[in-house]
Order: structure tokens, then sequence, then C-alpha cells
């Protein structure tokens, strides 16, 4: 079954900051009018929980997700693919739109660090949003 929704996957080496705070803000912020996804090419055991506390800080939970594994399919699969400092790990298939997202790593950083990065994933995903013209259910995250 296909569905005319865009769809957008973010990838980072960890898949435990970055692009699982990125999927939190693209589905808070857009619903059901983007099939999102997360990976990563070394995916850690579990979510930072600083990354965790930063999202909780701004009324997004994340805890339930889990770090996932980049996969081809998940590649082909998406619209959109956006990585932050996962390098060449990710596969390219001719016909997406890719994006890099030059981000600092949340990965050992205490909450204050972490918030700037948050507050830059969630203009970038706005302007996502945009670019992809739907309208965000709310920006007051």
């Amino acid at each position: 079954m296909s569905t005319n929704k865009p769809s957008a996957l973010f990838v980072c080496v960890h898949n435990a900051g970055r692009s699982q705070m990125a999927a939190g803000f693209l589905k808070a912020l857009a619903g059901d009018a983007v099939e999102v996804r997360s990976a990563g090419s070394m995916p850690a055991d579990q979510i930072n929980p600083v990354a965790v506390e930063a999202m909780s800080e701004v009324g997004i939970d994340i805890t339930a997700e889990q770090p996932k594994i980049l996969t081809t399919e998940a590649v082909q699969d998406s619209d959109v693919v956006i990585t932050m400092g996962c390098g060449d790990a990710c596969p390219f298939f001719p016909g997406k739109r890719y994006e890099d997202w030059k981000l600092d790593d949340p990965a050992g950083q205490g909450i204050e660090a972490v918030r700037p990065i948050r507050d830059d994933i969630r203009s970038r995903v706005l302007t996502l949003i945009d670019e992809l013209g739907i309208t965000p259910i709310s920006t007051d995250s």
C-alpha cells in the first residue's frame, strides 16, 4: 500500500541523540503528514538520557524510542535523507534528496550544551516541514 505523504529519514552514527531529537520534532510538529524514520550506522544500546531530558523540556517524549540500525531499505523508502555526522556510512540512491546537517554531537554533553543543539534541530525541522509543503501542527514546542 503506497501513500502520497512524504517520508524523512534522520541518520546519525549512534541514533541516540541528534537523529532521535529530529525525528521527535518532526513527529510532534507534522503529525501524520510525514512518515518519520531514524537510524544509525552504529546504533547505541539506548537513547542518550540527556537528549531525552532536553526533549522533555519542550514537551516531547522520546523515551519509548530505541536506536535502530541503518538499512538500505530505510534509505530507499525515504524521500528525504538527512545525515548528521555519519560520513559515508549512508547508502546513496539517485533521485533521493540528501541533506547533511552539521550539528554538534550531544554524546557526553550536559543539558546546558544539549539545549542549543535541540533548538537548532527544531529550527531545521520547521524549515524542512515548510519545504515539504506541510503546515505545522504547532510551533509552540
